[in-house]
């Protein structure tokens, strides 16, 4: 079986009762991920952000790139064990404070869409492109990988977001 590469984005803006700080629960959520079926290859430093939606907290935030045989449908199913583990509960409230948030952002099968018991299991995730705390980190540790559906690399999309635009007249 192959050895598939992905790019997981990693967010936390809640402490946790013995990792603490947002930060440190980062630092213990790449151990975790680097324990059984992943590799860790590379990770992004950890960023801090502004909150989005309901949530007050600012977040610390990061990317890695992994290697597994698992299919994204079976590493999604992982992600959400660890952050299961790491005291996460779905509770269907988009945007919330929580203490560990792992999304598959790419892997290098291209695209990949489909639906469990759990959720639905996109990749790319849907919303990266418009996002500048996955787009910088991951620009760090895997600038030239492109997007399957856009053809752009991540350097493009980080460009396209961050670049100033004139002001309306």
């Amino acid at each position: 079986m192959a050895k598939h590469r992905y790019l997981v984005a990693l967010g936390s803006n809640m402490r946790h009762p013995r990792h603490g700080a947002p930060r440190r629960v980062l630092a213990a959520a790449l151990e975790a991920l680097d324990h059984g079926k992943l590799d860790v290859l590379s990770a992004s430093k950890v960023i801090e952000t502004p909150p989005l939606g309901h949530s007050r907290r600012r977040y610390a935030n990061a990317v890695v790139m992994v290697r597994t045989k698992l299919d994204p449908d079976a590493l999604l199913g992982k992600l959400h064990k660890i952050e299961h583990r790491f005291g996460r509960r779905r509770l269907g409230q988009a945007w919330g404070a929580r203490v560990l948030d792992l999304d598959i952002v790419l892997w290098n099968g291209g695209a990949w869409a489909s639906s469990n018991g759990q959720g639905d299991c996109i990749v790319p995730h849907p919303a990266f492109r418009t996002r500048p705390f996955v787009l910088a980190p991951a620009a760090t540790i895997a600038g030239s990988w492109r997007d399957p559906l856009t053809g752009l690399s991540i350097y493009q999309l980080l460009a396209r977001l961050t670049k100033s635009r004139p002001a309306p007249r």
